[in-house]
């Protein structure tokens, strides 16, 4: 994809009901340019998918998108095992929703866990703004902010960690204690609202103190949040925030699951990317 496919694609998720971010594209590209397929009939774009490498043994497919008038026709199982051959041999993994998830298992997926995805208006105190812990995430050196990010995330991904916690809107937060990272939260506006992605903390303390933070930083506007169930802590966290449940996705592996610290994994960074 251009750049101009890929902000074709990102309309297209948003008419699906995804609410893309209005500037992930940036970073998406810069992680992986050639990792974003589109299929044409005839001149007619009509299908697209990412298939983003990670480091040298593990990819991720999302953004699995074919346009209703050609549903059924061939058009997405044809850009579908494109984007399979271009991840072959590697780990992959994605998040599917419901109605999709026996076809994944059939192209040689399985259930990992449960992303479930919280929105609504955010219950955020303004004193959460003065917590002495957090700092702007582009005041930390980046190497520490990226071997952080490699805790929680099965490959490296530093030309996406730079962009993601830098663009224009963004709200990134690092929680830093005695000079160490020990947590980190980014808020990015989507056409209705925010995200927050990821969310990282040592203890359930700090995610909580990030999370109310962001919250706070983009009031009024809702946020939504997509916490993966395999930490407890998560779901009950984004309830405390007074966000309820409205959408699920399973994580999906080719391969067995990463050894990431899930314990402190309170929210994914994206479902397209993982």
């Amino acid at each position: 994809m251009s750049a101009g496919d890929l902000a074709m694609a990102f309309d297209w998720a948003a008419r699906e009901g995804w609410n893309p971010g209005m500037q992930d594209w940036r970073a998406f590209q810069a992680m992986d340019p050639e990792g974003f397929l589109m299929g044409f009939r005839g001149d007619k774009p009509v299908s697209c998918i990412s298939v983003v490498r990670y480091g040298t043994d593990f990819g991720f497919l999302g953004f699995y998108i074919t346009i209703p008038e050609v549903r059924g026709t061939g058009c997405g199982m044809e850009i579908w095992r494109a984007g399979m051959a271009r991840l072959a041999g590697r780990n992959i993994g994605l998040d599917g929703v419901v109605a999709q998830q026996d076809n994944y298992r059939k192209s040689g997926f399985r259930f990992a866990y449960r992303d479930v995805r919280f929105s609504g208006t955010a219950v955020a105190a303004e004193e959460s703004m003065r917590d002495p812990m957090l700092v702007e995430a582009t005041r930390v050196p980046f190497d520490r902010l990226a071997a952080y990010d490699r805790r929680f995330f099965p490959g490296p991904r530093n030309a996406f960690l730079a962009l993601w916690i830098g663009l224009p809107d963004f709200v990134a937060l690092a929680a830093v204690e005695d000079g160490a990272v020990v947590g980190l939260g980014v808020a990015r506006p989507c056409r209705e609202g925010y995200k927050i992605g990821p969310l990282y903390g040592d203890t359930s303390t700090i995610a909580e103190r990030l999370a109310r933070a962001l919250c706070h930083r983009v009031a009024p506007a809702p946020v939504a949040i997509d916490v993966p169930e395999i930490n407890p802590a998560a779901p009950r966290l984004a309830r405390s925030l007074g966000l309820a449940p409205v959408f699920e996705t399973a994580r999906m592996y080719t391969g067995p699951d990463p050894a990431v610290d899930t314990a402190g994994l309170y929210a994914v960074t994206s479902l397209e990317l993982g």
